[in-house]
Formats: C-alpha cells, structure tokens, sequence
C-alpha cells in the first residue's frame, strides 16, 4: 500500500506561500522527494484500478498520467507559475477525450472523482441523446444506494442557462441535459493520504465510478 507522505504535504504548503521561480529553484529537492512520492502513488493507483476496470493498462506510466506543476500563465490574470497542487488523470490514452478517474491531492482541497470534464460539441451531443433515451440506466447508477451515499449528486457547477437545443424546458430529466460536464466526486481531509485507511476508502470509491464512466463511453461509441 502505498500512501501521501507528510513530506508531500508540507511541500505543497510551502509552495502556496511563496509560489514564485526564486523559492522554487532554491527548493527544487523538496520537489523531486515530493514529485517522486506521487510518481509511486500513481503506479499503484493505475494498478489498483486496473484490477477492477480492464481497459486501464497495469502497466501505464504514471508520466502520462501526473499532470505537469508548471501553469500556462500566457492568457491568466494569476501569474503564479507553479499550481499549488498534484493531480493526476487515469485514463487509457489521457490525450484522448473521454471519461477518466482523476485524484486531487491539495491541503484543504483534496478529492477523488471521475466522469467526463467538458466534452466538446459532438460528444457533449451524444452524452445527451444517450441520457435521453437510456434515462432508467442513468438513474439505477447515480442514484445506486453506494453511489449516492459516496458521492452525492453529479456537480452542478458546469451547466446550461437555459435548455440544450433539442430538449424542451418541461423535460423531466432537464437538469441533467443541461450539464456540461458529467462528473462525481467526494473531498477528503489531509489525514486521508497518510493512512492505509483513507487510501482504501479511496480505491473503494474509484471502483464505484467504473459503472458511470461505462456508461459514458457506450454513449460515445
């Protein structure tokens, strides 16, 4: 089993308060202690995963999976050049769209999640049409006791204004058409990387998404 170090942690934190090119450069063993603590959390989560969701290769690399620390600063007002956080997508082939389990590790802003981020227009059109016919196996998994009780309601912070084209306002399931991004996910406290315990609450949630990203990708096939 493999866990977040503390180490980890407080390298996060430090870089929050002093997120500039000068403290990092100075500080850049603290980095690669932390940078090479995510790269054996992320072999083992992909393994993990694998044993539940075949598509995921075991022997995926965690470079293609970790996402860089570096901000693209060119078209933002914050100017910070390092993100304040690790994340990391798994996925079969992360440069392809499409559903994924992602892992968040931030101090006071932790969680686990999975789904399908901001399609872009067509598969955004067939997630809808899939919803739309298929409501009744939509529902038996984000309402599935487990599910629900894991992960509340789908997040609701990427949705429509008003109805998608096609759909009437009076739709039943409306709120669910009106999404722009598909995804579930549950916050966890600092402590949780640092024990055995919280990691396999983890791994135990990651599974519960594979029913939801299944149904994603038939949609798009």
């Amino acid at each position: 089993m493999i866990t977040i170090k503390k180490e980890t942690l407080d390298f996060l934190k430090q870089l929050r308060k002093n997120n500039t090119r000068e403290w990092f450069d100075a500080n850049r063993d603290l980095y690669e202690v932390a940078k090479q603590n995510i790269d054996e959390f992320a072999t083992f989560m992909i393994m993990e995963i694998a044993k539940f969701d075949p598509e995921i290769p075991r022997d995926l690399s965690p470079k293609k999976c970790i996402l860089r620390i570096y901000r693209d600063v060119r078209f933002s007002k914050d100017k910070q050049p390092y993100k304040n956080n690790f994340a990391i997508i798994i996925a079969k082939d992360r440069m392809v769209e499409g559903p994924c389990y992602f892992i968040h590790i931030e101090p006071g802003n932790n969680y686990i999640g999975g789904g399908y981020w901001r399609p872009s227009a067509e598969p955004l059109k067939a997630l809808r049409q899939e919803i739309d016919y298929n409501i009744s196996e939509f529902l038996s998994i984000i309402e599935e006791k487990n599910f629900k009780n894991y992960f509340g309601d789908l997040s609701r912070e990427d949705v429509l204004k008003t109805n998608p084209k096609g759909y009437e306002k009076d739709h039943p399931y409306i709120a669910f058409l009106k999404l722009k991004s598909f995804v579930c996910s549950r916050e966890f406290d600092d402590q949780s990387w640092l024990k055995e315990e919280g990691i396999k609450e983890m791994i135990k949630g990651l599974k519960m998404i594979k029913p939801f990203n299944d149904f994603l990708k038939i949609a798009l096939d």
